[in-house]
């Protein structure tokens, strides 16, 4: 037998499936997460998954893992300690930036920018000067150069990163730098931006390069702890890191290049969603995971994430490919307090985590936290993740009942309702952000809920956005270790072009973009992805000649094979640019700034379940009835075990479907019917 195993580390809690490629059965186990080692959490969860299936840990052929190591890294400022070498007169490119004011009518807002990654002191400049075509302007002053590095071989710098000016025409200047560093600052890693990132735009290519750098130091003794872990564990299977963009890469590719993986963590729930929702046969879906910590919302069209050239973690942004998701603090721990000024309900982004937890968790939590909130509605059992935590119904009508007082409200029934509905309508803002704010409505879509947060408010956010069916998968706590169990190898090579269409022949196109596909093609196979098994994806910016921005647009392959691909492009992008800004530039010509290609292996084949089918009705599944609070009344809810459902089963609301990693509240007025793949597929109910 086969076995693949899927590691995801949230904010709060440590989710692993271990999967049987041959027969597609799962096991599952969620633990809580460490912050201080997120290592010593993962190696437990598989010592106790492989356990539960009853297999020693060296039947595990691949361990795929999505992580947040280089995420938190920089929300907590904890990265290294980056050294920066710039050409001379852009020293200071970090700390003069861009321009931005937050917001279309926000210009009288003064907006502190975020501190640079590498200080000022820790910048050096070398004389050397490489024109935009590739042209030498200045040779590099190697004894400059040395004595440069030498400056920062007595500051303590932890990691060196290197950005020229126009590096991306040529290169050479950098890697020259990279080999005179090896000498004057021996085992300190170096990170270029013509390896990073070989696109134009000096700022932007500096940041992400110093990102990498800065967490480069801190994921290469991660993933070393973890290796070293599960060698010592008898797993002789490969470890593999998922990307930002939803791809897979070995370990050694993530410790090389760490800004890849910023939105890890995020961007396997989003794969687990594509893979559950063609299950259920929808092609078109919007992602909702709610975790103890966050929210994060993305949307999918025909199955295909969209994925931005944008990857944005706290105040940083930085260039790099990503699953296009974005983030709302608000999750099932988010604290709920009531400010003394204005004496109105806030619920986040501050979080209770994983450490003390909410009050309801019983481990020293005080404030009151969505769970709380839920647990006083009587959403939540007694009992989470399998009976590892037991829920302290007192301790979180307790810490509610502080917000009815702060609010004057007469019981912690009705505080807790508006700390619901106020989470609730966060977390709809997220999901415009990815829908109606991008020009597509929600109602065309289905909403896929997961996260163990998410089932719980799934049908609520269902109601608010018009988005039907909502799917709510088996073990949707552990969604994001499925997708990390069931992604393909990834890798991605980009460079600048910048010439306009009629500079530019569509032979010389294809060759460009070939080009590209032959350098990210080499590096998956050096991996052990044959050339064979590799499927290539074109994708170019394009801009009007002048325009300050430019827009991705997605290559067919079989352009290049007629007589004008550079027509097709055109059109394409025409056709994009006026669905995003209803006008088209049409006497100014197209201009190629950057192409790239996407190499990615094959999916995994793992089978899928197929439930035994039933008659429609659940009782079989049927354990109790529970008061629950639902628009200001008490009901009665069913409560159901979900792994006694079965094919064809309709659950009707008010209902309660719990499990190990989740719990499904479906509110009155719609029903739950249970799909062959074993996913929940709630909907408004008829008449």
């Amino acid at each position: 037998m086969s076995y693949r195993l899927g590691v995801d580390v949230g904010g709060t809690f440590t989710d692993v499936l271990l999967v049987d490629e041959d027969s597609g059965t799962t096991w599952r186990a969620k633990t809580a997460s460490t912050p201080a080692d997120q290592a010593v959490g993962v190696l437990t969860g598989i010592g106790r998954v492989c356990a539960d299936a009853g297999i020693a840990m060296s039947e595990v052929a691949q361990v795929l893992h999505g992580t947040t190591v280089a995420t938190n890294a920089i929300l907590e400022g904890r990265g290294a300690r980056v050294g920066l070498v710039t050409t001379r007169g852009f020293r200071q490119v970090l700390q003069i930036a861009r321009s931005f004011v937050p917001g279309g009518l926000a210009g009288w807002i003064i907006w502190p920018k975020p501190e640079p990654l590498a200080d000022l002191e820790d910048t050096v400049e070398v004389e050397g000067r490489i024109a935009s075509d590739g042209s030498v302007v200045r040779p590099l002053d190697e004894d400059d150069v040395r004595a440069r590095l030498g400056q920062l071989a007595g500051r303590g710098i932890q990691a060196l990163a290197v950005s020229l000016v126009n590096s991306f025409a040529d290169p050479a200047h950098e890697r020259r730098i990279a080999e005179l560093a090896a000498e004057v600052l021996p085992g300190v890693p170096v990170s270029l931006s013509s390896d990073v990132l070989p696109e134009l735009r000096e700022y932007e290519r500096t940041l992400t390069t110093v990102a990498n750098g800065y967490v480069q130091p801190q994921v290469a003794r991660y993933v070393q702890h973890l290796s070293d872990g599960l060698g010592e564990g008898g797993v002789s299977g490969e470890l593999s890191i998922l990307r930002s963009d939803g791809g897979l890469q070995s370990a050694a590719a993530a410790v090389a290049a760490p800004v890849s993986m910023l939105l890890s963590g995020p961007a396997g729930g989003v794969t687990g969603a594509v893979w559950v929702a063609e299950q259920c046969g929808h092609r078109d879906l919007i992602t909702f995971d709610m975790g103890g910590t966050s929210t994060d919302v993305a949307l999918v069209r025909d199955l295909d994430p969209r994925i931005g050239r944008e990857t944005k973690v706290g105040d940083l942004s930085v260039r790099a490919s990503s699953v296009d998701v974005r983030t709302v603090g608000a999750g099932g721990g988010s604290i709920a307090h009531v400010p003394e000024l204005t004496r109105a309900l806030r619920v986040g982004p501050q979080s209770a985590g994983a450490d003390p937890g909410p009050a309801a968790y019983g481990r020293g939590g005080t404030e009151p936290t969505v769970t709380d909130a839920d647990v006083v509605l009587g959403y939540l059992p007694s009992a989470l993740a399998g009976g590892e935590i037991t829920l302290d119904v007192e301790a979180a009508r307790a810490s509610v009942s502080k917000v009815a007082e702060a609010m004057g409200l007469d019981s912690p029934e009705a505080a807790a309702a508006g700390i619901v509905d106020i989470v609730n309508e966060n977390m709809l803002g997220g999901l415009r952000l990815v829908s109606v704010q991008q020009g597509f409505d929600p109602r065309d879509f289905a909403l896929v809920a997961f996260g163990g947060a998410g089932p719980l408010h799934a049908n609520a956010l269902g109601k608010l956005t018009g988005a039907w069916p909502v799917i709510v998968p088996p073990g949707p706590g552990l969604l994001c270790a499925l997708g990390d169990a069931t992604t393909s190898r990834r890798d991605e090579s980009a460079r600048t072009v910048l010439r306009r269409f009629g500079q530019l022949t569509g032979g010389e196109l294809a060759q460009i973009l070939q080009e590209l596909a032959d350098e990210a093609g080499g590096r998956l196979a050096a991996q052990g992805l044959p050339r064979e098994e590799q499927t290539v994806g074109f994708q170019v910016d394009v801009r009007y000649h002048g325009q300050g921005f430019e827009i991705p647009v997605a290559v067919d392959p079989s352009w290049l094979e007629e007589a004008d691909p550079l027509a097709r492009l055109g059109g394409a992008f025409d056709a994009e640019h006026d669905r995003l800004f209803s006008f088209l530039l049409l006497d100014v010509d197209h201009e190629l700034v950057n192409a790239r290609a996407t190499v990615t292996g094959p999916r995994p084949d793992v089978a899928p379940v197929h439930l035994e089918p039933g008659d429609g009705d659940p009782a079989g599944a049927l354990v109790t009835e529970a008061p629950v609070h639902v628009g200001g009344e008490q009901v009665t809810a069913s409560v159901y075990d979900r792994e006694r459902l079965r094919a064809g089963d309709v659950v009707r609301g008010a209902a309660i479907v719990t499990e190990m990693d989740s719990t499904t509240l479906v509110l009155p007025g719609h029903v739950a019917t249970v799909h062959p793949s074993g996913s929940l597929l709630i909907t408004p109910a008829e008449g």
